[in-house]
């Protein structure tokens, strides 16, 4: 069985530039056995097992999980060969830029373990994600920026040393986090501020923004660590501008307009140690 794990080639993130794309055909640069993998990227994975391969391929559609946001899931497939994705996460050290794909291949595949069985670099392969779990991670994503929208344009004025920190999008766990303590009285208004967003149906537009795109909008408070996001110089932050609203620099998918979030709950504020989390939900 061939398993070639030499490659440092970054891997494009075509969902990044195209989130309508729920199928893609790619070529495998990659495939390694779970537990050939360095230890720094099997630690990724807490439910990687003995039976797991990770494919990392020269695109790709499939959002590794990060920025808040749950990967995605699906599978990729060659002629009668099936690959079932079941988590991705963005590689380190040795994998920088990579994004490794977690997963299975079909029983038959995998127990022959032989060069035609499994995917060998150079294949071309199709991608595709659960499109049904893909669209709820982008409602839920872009509900967050229009929960942290409709904050900041309430108490940023009105708490001292008011930011917004962190965010998690993850089905029943949503929430934003906010430095300052935000009394509960503006949970009503909070959620007033938020249907009134989504009713206007702001665009919600992806665009690549350098330093100075950032400071001529007077938003220097937004300009990313190249370092901790791994962008090299020269290369412009992907940013989700919520025309009518906040801008975030932003890796993660969304749905178009704010309506397409459907209607979303602002469910409790809670506060401690000078925070204040605000959580949320989709319906």
């Amino acid at each position: 069985m061939s398993t070639n794990g030499a490659s440092s080639q970054r891997t494009f993130l075509a969902y990044q530039h195209d989130a309508k794309l729920h199928t893609y055909d790619t070529t495998v640069t990659a495939v390694l056995p779970f537990s050939a993998l360095e230890e720094s990227n099997r630690l990724l994975f807490k439910q990687g097992g003995e039976e797991d391969h990770v494919v990392i391929t020269e695109q790709t559609i499939f959002h590794p999980q990060g920025g808040g946001q749950p990967s995605d899931v699906g599978s990729m497939t060659r002629a009668a060969t099936k690959f079932a994705v079941t988590a991705v996460r963005m590689g380190l050290a040795q994998r920088d830029g990579q994004v490794l794909h977690l997963g299975r291949f079909e029983a038959a595949a995998a127990a022959a373990a032989a060069d035609d069985a499994i995917f060998q670099p150079g294949d071309t392969v199709q991608q595709a994600i659960d499109v049904e779990k893909r669209l709820l991670y982008s409602r839920l994503h872009t509900a967050g920026h229009v929960v942290g929208s409709a904050v900041r344009y309430l108490v940023e004025n009105e708490i001292e040393n008011f930011d917004e920190l962190k965010a998690s999008h993850f089905p029943d766990l949503a929430q934003c986090e906010f430095r300052g303590l935000i009394d509960g009285k503006w949970k009503e208004p909070i959620q007033g501020k938020v249907d009134e967003f989504l009713a206007a149906k702001m665009p919600v537009q992806v665009e690549w923004w350098d330093e100075e795109d950032f400071r001529a909008r007077g938003l220097e408070r937004l300009i990313p660590d190249r370092a901790a996001l791994g962008v090299p110089a020269g290369e412009k932050f992907r940013v989700v501008n919520i025309v009518g609203a906040e801008v975030y620099p932003c890796g993660g998918t969304h749905v178009e307009t704010t309506d397409l979030c459907g209607p979303t709950k602002v469910r409790k504020i809670s506060r401690s140690k000078g925070m204040s989390k605000v959580s949320y939900a989709v319906e």
